[in-house]
C-alpha cells in the first residue's frame, strides 16, 4: 500500500514518463492525424517532456512543490506543438495544486491531476473532445472518485489509468478524423503513457530509455487525410520574454488576435514569459503583435502541409505498390460516378476510373493507386470536382510516372478535355488543348435540397429542386420546369450549339425525356443529346458547348 509521494519519488516519476514518451516517439508520430496530419506528436511530446527530465535530473529538493514547479517551468519553456503545449499545461496546473506541499497523499494527487486538466481547458480557446483533453479529464475524474474512499495511491493510479484507456479507445468514435484514419488520438495515447510510466515508477519499476522502435502496430493512414483539410498551414511557436511595458499588457488581447488569424491557439503566461502556439497562414502577424509584449526567443515556424505531404510520401514508400509498366505514351485517370458516365469516359479512352465526386471525395492514395495501375509513361488525371483537385495534385510528387493534373471541376469539363486529346501531340500541347477545351464548356446540374437552409439570398426548403450553374446556385423550387428555365437563362443555353444531358440513377426515362424537351425549348437551334448517366446525387448534369 502506498499512501505518500515524496519529492524524490515525484522526480523519478517525471523521468520515467519522459523515458516512456521517448521510447514511443515514433509510435505517436505514426498515429498523429489531429488537429493536423503532420506526423509530429511524438517528436513534440518527447522534446517537451525531455526539457522537464533535464531540469529535474540533478535536482535536490525536499518539497514536492519545488520539483513540480521546476518541471512545469521547463515544460512551458520547452513546449512544442499543440500536444506539447497541452502536456505542459497539464503539468503546470498540477504544480499549482502542489504549492507549499512537501509530499502528496492520494487525495492531493487526484486533485493535482484535476487542477492540471482545468488549466489545460482554460488555456485552449476551443477545446476539442476526443483528444488528450478528454483522456486527461476522464482519468482525473476517476482518480477524484477513488481518492474519496481509498488512501492507496496505487489504487488511485489503477482507476485513473483504466478510465484513461477507455477514453482513449473512444476517441476514434468521438473524433471523425481519427475514425477515418483508423487510429486513436496520439496526444491522448501520450498521456496514457505518462500515467502508466508514473505508476510503474511508484511501484518501483520506472521506464528505462531505449532505442525507439521503427515498427508500429497502429500507424495512421496519412493518405486518407487531404492537404486541403489543413486550413492553416504554419505551426507557429515562440516564447516572449516580457518587457516592463509588456507586463502591463493583458495576454488575453494577444490570444484574441491570434484567434482571429488561426486556430489551435494556446497562450500560457506567467510574470516573466508568455508561451504561444498557433496554427495560422499569417505567421508574420503573429510575430509582429507578440513583439509589443517583449523580445522573442525559441521561434519555430513549420509548414504543416509540407510535413503532411512528406508523411504521405513515406507512407507510400512503405507500402507494397504494384506499378504497371508503361506500354504506351499516354494514359488517363478520371474521378467519376455513375455507370453511364463511366462508360462514356471509357469510350473516350480512359484507363482507370476512381469512384467519387461531390460528397464522395477520394483520397490521394485512391488516385495514386489508379495512376499506378495505368500502363503509360504520362498519366493525365481529371479530378472533375474542385474539392478533389488538391488531393490529385499530391500524386505528382508521389508517383514515379509523369503525372499531369488537369483542374477539371465537373464531369462535362472532363469529357470536353478528353475529346480534345491528340495522340500525336506532345504532353505540353495536349495539356494546353485539354485545359482550353475544359474551360470552354458551360456546366449545369440539378439536384435536391437535403435540408431547409438559406443560401445566397435563396430560402431553400428540404426536398426542393436545386439548379446549379458552374457550381453556383441558380434557382430552387418545387417545379422542375421553372427551375430549369432559370438555369437555362444563367447558362445561356440559347447561345450554344451542342447540349448533352446526363440523367441520374433516380430519374425515369419518361422524366428524362421531359428534361430533353425543356432543353430543346431553351435552345431551339442546338443539338441536344440525352444520355443515361446513372450518377448519384444529381438528377441531371448538363453540358453546353
Amino acid at each position: 500500500m502506498k499512501e505518500k509521494i515524496t519529492a524524490a519519488e515525484f522526480r523519478q516519476m517525471i523521468r520515467s514518463a519522459a523515458a516512456a514518451i521517448e521510447n514511443n516517439r515514433q509510435v505517436l508520430n505514426e498515429m498523429n492525424v489531429f488537429p493536423v496530419p503532420d506526423g509530429d506528436t511524438g517528436i513534440n511530446m518527447s522534446m517537451t517532456i525531455n526539457a522537464a527530465d533535464k531540469a529535474v535530473a540533478s535536482l535536490q529538493a525536499d518539497k514536492i512543490s519545488v520539483v513540480a514547479d521546476t518541471a512545469a517551468s521547463a515544460l512551458l519553456r520547452g513546449a512544442r506543438g499543440n500536444s506539447g503545449v497541452i502536456l505542459s499545461l497539464l503539468f503546470r496546473g498540477f504544480s499549482k495544486s502542489c504549492a507549499g506541499k512537501t509530499e502528496l497523499n492520494a487525495k492531493d494527487f487526484a486533485e493535482a491531476l484535476k487542477s492540471g486538466v482545468d488549466a489545460a481547458y482554460r488555456a485552449v480557446m476551443k477545446p476539442a473532445e476526443g483528444t488528450i483533453l478528454t483522456v486527461s479529464r476522464l482519468a482525473a475524474e476517476a482518480a477524484m472518485v477513488t481518492a474519496e474512499e481509498n488512501t492507496d495511491i496505487e489504487v488511485v493510479f489503477a482507476d485513473a489509468i483504466a478510465a484513461a484507456n477507455v477514453a482513449l479507445a473512444d476517441t476514434m468514435n468521438v473524433n471523425p478524423v481519427l475514425k477515418k484514419a483508423g487510429v486513436v488520438d496520439a496526444g491522448g495515447k501520450g498521456w496514457v503513457l505518462v500515467l502508466e510510466a508514473m505508476d510503474g515508477s511508484v511501484k518501483g519499476n520506472p521506464v528505462v530509455r531505449e532505442a525507439p522502435s521503427e515498427e508500429t502496430e497502429s500507424a495512421a493512414s496519412f493518405s486518407e487525410i487531404a492537404d486541403e483539410d489543413i486550413v492553416f498551414a504554419y505551426c507557429t511557436e515562440y516564447i516572449i520574454n516580457r518587457s516592463d511595458a509588456g507586463k502591463k499588457k493583458d495576454p488575453k488581447i494577444l490570444r484574441a488576435m491570434l484567434e482571429s488569424i488561426g486556430d489551435c491557439v494556446v497562450v500560457v503566461d506567467d510574470e516573466e514569459i508568455i508561451k504561444v502556439h498557433v496554427h495560422t497562414n499569417q505567421p508574420d502577424r503573429a510575430l509582429k503583435e507578440a513583439l509589443t509584449y517583449g523580445d522573442l526567443v525559441n521561434i519555430k515556424i513549420e509548414n504543416m502541409r509540407e510535413q503532411h505531404t512528406q508523411k504521405v510520401i513515406d507512407e507510400q514508400k512503405k507500402g507494397e505498390r504494384k506499378i504497371a509498366a508503361p506500354e504506351k505514351p499516354y494514359g488517363f485517370v478520371v474521378v467519376a460516378a455513375g455507370a453511364g458516365i463511366c462508360s462514356a469516359y471509357r469510350d473516350l479512352g480512359v484507363d482507370e476510373i476512381v469512384e467519387g465526386g461531390q460528397t464522395m471525395n477520394p483520397s490521394t492514395e485512391d488516385i495514386l493507386s489508379a495512376i499506378d495501375a495505368t500502363p503509360a509513361e504520362t498519366v493525365f488525371v481529371l479530378p472533375n470536382n474542385k474539392n478533389i483537385i488538391m488531393a490529385a495534385q499530391q500524386t505528382v510528387e508521389l508517383s514515379e510516372k509523369n503525372v499531369v493534373v488537369l483542374e477539371t471541376k465537373h464531369i462535362p469539363q472532363g469529357i470536353s478535355a478528353m475529346l480534345a486529346f491528340d495522340p500525336d501531340a506532345d504532353v505540353e500541347a495536349n495539356r494546353d488543348a485539354m485545359t482550353a477545351a475544359a474551360q470552354g464548356v458551360t456546366s449545369g446540374s440539378i439536384t435536391y435540397a437535403a435540408r431547409d437552409s438559406e443560401f445566397d439570398g435563396h430560402n431553400i426548403k428540404k426536398g426542393e429542386y436545386l439548379a446549379l450553374c458552374e457550381g453556383k446556385l441558380s434557382q430552387s423550387g418545387t417545379e422542375l420546369a421553372a427551375v430549369m428555365e432559370t438555369m437555362a437563362a444563367d447558362m445561356k443555353l440559347a447561345e450554344h450549339e451542342f447540349i448533352t444531358v446526363f440523367y441520374g440513377e433516380e430519374v425515369t426515362e419518361e422524366d428524362a425525356a421531359k428534361m430533353e424537351e425543356l432543353c430543346k425549348k431553351a435552345a431551339p437551334n442546338a443539338e441536344v443529346m440525352l444520355l443515361e448517366g446513372n450518377q448519384p446525387v444529381y438528377y441531371y448534369i448538363i453540358s453546353a458547348e
